[in-house]
C-alpha cells in the first residue's frame, strides 16, 4: 500500500480524478481498465455506488498498483474506516466535516473535504484536510479559485462538478492542483451502453489538456 504522500503525489500527476457513480458494481473493473488506457489512475467510487465498498474492495485487489481507487460521497466516520480498510486509497467528502480528517488520517489516507467559501476552506485546511474539494465548480469558475489563491495560496483546491474539456485548463491555470471530473468524462450513456472505447477516448483526452496547460 502507498503511503499518503505518495497518494498525493499521484493525485496531482496528470491531476484529473475519475467522479464515478456506477449504476452497479459490475461496472467498476471495466470502466476502470478503460479510464486507465486513457492515462486516467485516479478513480473515486462514490458511496452512490451499489456495492460501493464492496466493489472498493474488488477494483483495489484487481488492479493493484495500476489504479489509484478511492471513495467519494463520505459523510460519515463509519464508511470512511470501511472504505479504507476495504482498500481506498484517498477519501473525499462534499462537505466540511473535520472528524473525517481524523478517520482518514488513521489509516494514513489522504482526504478531500468539500467547501464553497474562504473560511470553509481555510476551516478545512486548518483540519488538516489534504485537498479541498471546491463543489459545485461550475457555479464558482476559474476566475473565484484564481482570486482565492491570492491570499490563501497554500490550499491545495480541487473543484468539482461542471468541469468540462472545454474548461479544464482554465481551471488549472487559475491555480487548481487537480480536478474532479464526473459525467463529463464518465457519462450515463456511457455506463448504459458499456461504451468502454469512448470512455478511453475521454479520459486521453483530460490528460493530454492537463498536461498541456502545465506545460
Amino acid at each position: 500500500m502507498r503511503t499518503k504522500g505518495e497518494v498525493i503525489a499521484q493525485l496531482i500527476d496528470p491531476g484529473i480524478i475519475a467522479v464515478v457513480r456506477a449504476q452497479s458494481s459490475e461496472q467498476i473493473l471495466p470502466l476502470s481498465e478503460a479510464l486507465l488506457a486513457g492515462g486516467v489512475r485516479a478513480i473515486e467510487i462514490t458511496t452512490s455506488t451499489p456495492g460501493a465498498i464492496e466493489a472498493i474492495g474488488e477494483a483495489s485487489r484487481a488492479l493493484g498498483e495500476r489504479a489509484l481507487i478511492g471513495v467519494g460521497t463520505v459523510l460519515d466516520v463509519e464508511t470512511c474506516h470501511a472504505a479504507c480498510e476495504a482498500g481506498a486509497e484517498f477519501v473525499v467528502s462534499p462537505v466540511t466535516k473535520p472528524e473525517l480528517v481524523v478517520a482518514a488520517h488513521e489509516h494514513d489516507r489522504p482526504i478531500m473535504l468539500g467547501a464553497y467559501t474562504p473560511t470553509e476552506a481555510q476551516a478545512a485546511h486548518e483540519a488538516g484536510s489534504d485537498f479541498m474539494k471546491f463543489f459545485p465548480a461550475d457555479g464558482l469558475g476559474p476566475r473565484f479559485i484564481k482570486n482565492l489563491r491570492a491570499p490563501l495560496p497554500h490550499l491545495r483546491i480541487v473543484p468539482t462538478g461542471g468541469i468540462t474539456m472545454e474548461n479544464a485548463a482554465e481551471f488549472l491555470n487559475a491555480g487548481s492542483v487537480a480536478l474532479g471530473v464526473g459525467s463529463a468524462l464518465v457519462s450515463g450513456e456511457i455506463l448504459t451502453n458499456a461504451d468502454w472505447p469512448e470512455l478511453t477516448r475521454r479520459a486521453e483526452g483530460f490528460v493530454a489538456t492537463a498536461k498541456a496547460a502545465r506545460s
